[in-house]
């Protein structure tokens, strides 16, 4: 048999005639490469070509196949053949291609719904020499629609981000909802670095990509604290991000294409998540507080308690300063400049409970302007930073204020207790932390507020005694 019949045409081509004889096996590797099974007619309605995909789904080989006219009594049922024969060969008479659906009959007796695509072969005088019809099972075809259809709908219309990231890690599709997220168009984000689109978070977000490449897609969302370079300005975002490794399908071994990245922004949940977990703890600090300071016979000692716990995740260190002047402690706004004594403090070396330190009632020199002195003069919470300033500014600024040199936030809160100013209270943070927001104030109130309190009745027992004195 020659090399076209093996191939599944009529054409008989001698082996004597070596440049159509390549040009028939040529044709031949092309049909059974094919993933949609194809076969021909020609005017007559003659099987002329089958391929394997044809053989395949319908179980008859192509030396089964050509050479039979039309599909009846084979490939159709009897009622149906007529029907099923004009169908495909009104394509020759019909301009573009001509879609049908329509029941082909296997080999071994079933049945099976095929969509096809028919169109007419055009001969060398222009006239129609016959018909070809590619076809494929429906399902298939369903699910490779589908496929496109889910594929389109994602980068176009998804309400959340989706990005192709390439080999390189980089975009090389963005959809609308990614790109408004990165802050930047869907045609300009594509083949730029990651660190161009993110100030912060780029090397995870790289390390999670690299990851799915080599190992595939891990087996639960990630979330990912990541800073967008935004033209209005860098943005701290949380993103819920899935990751699957795209292989293609053409290859007999899998060969990555990229990473298909799938994010949605849950910042607003997830800060609310953690102020409601930062809220419990600290009220579970403020509970906590207030029995063991009951435990305390000198209320003095049960205010440092009130202090020890207040640092718990909020400073590093902590300062209680009482007005000097007990006359002004009843009118923060008398006359003459504030005189604060230092009370407490915790620890400037190693970590341990905040000491008693009033003794020697002696004053703290805090210059003109002190955010302590400040607090006191307004009877209001005063927060400072040294600012964006570098290390060795930064020890020049809590030298300057009489702090600690690692302090670079502060929170002064005042205490007052039945209508009196009695101190203030300072938390310092290091550069290590955050600088303190207005929840942090409302904390450092709380604790202040229980802080007084206790001074101001360690003050009451210290003048019973002389009250009682004739």
């Amino acid at each position: 048999m020659s090399a076209s019949r093996r191939s599944g045409t009529t054409d008989e081509l001698g082996p004597d005639e070596p440049g159509e004889s390549g040009g028939s096996d040529l044709l031949a590797a092309l049909l059974d490469g094919m993933d949609a099974a194809l076969c021909a007619f020609d005017a007559d309605g003659v099987v002329t070509h089958w391929n394997r995909e044809a053989e395949r789904i319908l179980g008859w080989t192509a030396a089964e196949a050509v050479g039979r006219h039309g599909f009846a009594g084979w490939a159709v049922r009897s009622a149906d053949a007529e029907e099923v024969q004009a169908r495909l060969l009104s394509a020759m008479r019909a301009p573009g291609r001509q879609v049908h659906e329509f029941a082909l009959v296997t080999k071994d007796g079933g049945r099976v719904l095929v969509r096809t695509q028919s169109a007419a072969v055009r001969g060398p005088d222009g006239k129609p020499a016959g018909v070809y019809c590619a076809f494929s099972e429906v399902h298939a075809q369903i699910d490779l629609e589908r496929s496109i259809a889910l594929s389109e709908a994602l980068f176009e219309d998804a309400s959340w981000g989706v990005v192709l990231v390439d080999a390189d890690l980089r975009p090389a599709v963005v959809n609308a909802h990614a790109a408004r997220a990165l802050g930047v168009g869907r045609t300009s984000v594509l083949g730029r670095p990651l660190g161009e689109l993110l100030a912060q978070g780029v090397e995870e977000l790289e390390a999670a990509l690299t990851h799915v490449l080599a190992e595939g897609a891990p087996p639960a969302p990630a979330e990912m604290w990541v800073t967008v370079r935004a033209p209005e300005g860098e943005k701290r975002r949380c993103w819920r991000s899935g990751f699957l490794r795209l292989s293609s399908p053409l290859a007999e071994e899998p060969v990555p294409l990229g990473v298909g990245w799938l994010f949605e922004d849950v910042t607003g949940a997830k800060q609310a998540e953690q102020e409601a977990a930062l809220l419990r703890f600290r009220t579970n600090q403020l509970h906590r507080a207030a029995r063991a300071a009951a435990e305390c016979e000198d209320p003095a000692e049960a205010a440092t308690v009130h202090l020890d716990f207040a640092l718990a995740g909020f400073a590093d260190h902590a300062l209680v300063d009482r007005v000097a002047d007990r006359s002004r402690a009843h009118d923060a706004d008398g006359p003459g400049p504030v005189r604060l004594v230092r009370l407490a403090a915790t620890p400037a070396g190693a970590p341990g409970p905040s000491l008693l330190t009033g003794a020697a009632g002696l004053p703290v020199r805090y210059p003109e302007g002190h955010p302590a002195i400040q607090c006191v003069e307004r009877g209001g919470t005063v927060r400072a930073d040294a600012g964006p300033v570098s290390a060795q500014r930064a020890r020049e600024w809590a030298r300057e204020r009489q702090w600690p040199d690692d302090a670079v936030h502060a929170l002064c809160a005042v205490l007052r207790s039945r209508g009196r100013t009695l101190g203030v209270v300072t938390f310092l943070r290091g550069s290590g932390r955050s600088r303190f927001e207005r929840s942090d104030t409302a904390y450092a109130e709380d604790v202040a507020v229980r802080i007084a309190t206790a001074l101001d009745l360690a003050e009451t027992l210290r003048e019973r005694p002389e009250e009682q004195t004739p």
